[in-house]
């Protein structure tokens, strides 16, 4: 994945999980921040983790931010 590519985490569902999209690609749903950080690590960001996922300045958190897991 090149790092140009928008990553958005959607709003939190009933259920607490939050979508994760990489440009027009959706990756699956998160329900927490390693969720997120192992779906970049597939998409190709080997050092993504907690802490990137956290900072990370090309995540856009829709709905809340990275401690908002719950409806």
């Amino acid at each position: 994945m090149d790092g140009e590519q928008p990553i958005a985490i959607y709003p939190p569902a009933v259920d607490g999980g939050r979508r994760v999209r990489v440009g027009d690609h959706f990756l699956g749903m998160a329900y927490g921040l390693l969720d997120v950080a192992e779906f970049l690590r597939r998409a190709g960001i080997e050092d993504a983790d907690e802490e990137y996922v956290r900072r990370s300045r090309l995540i856009e958190w829709r709905g809340g931010g990275p401690e908002a897991w719950k409806r």
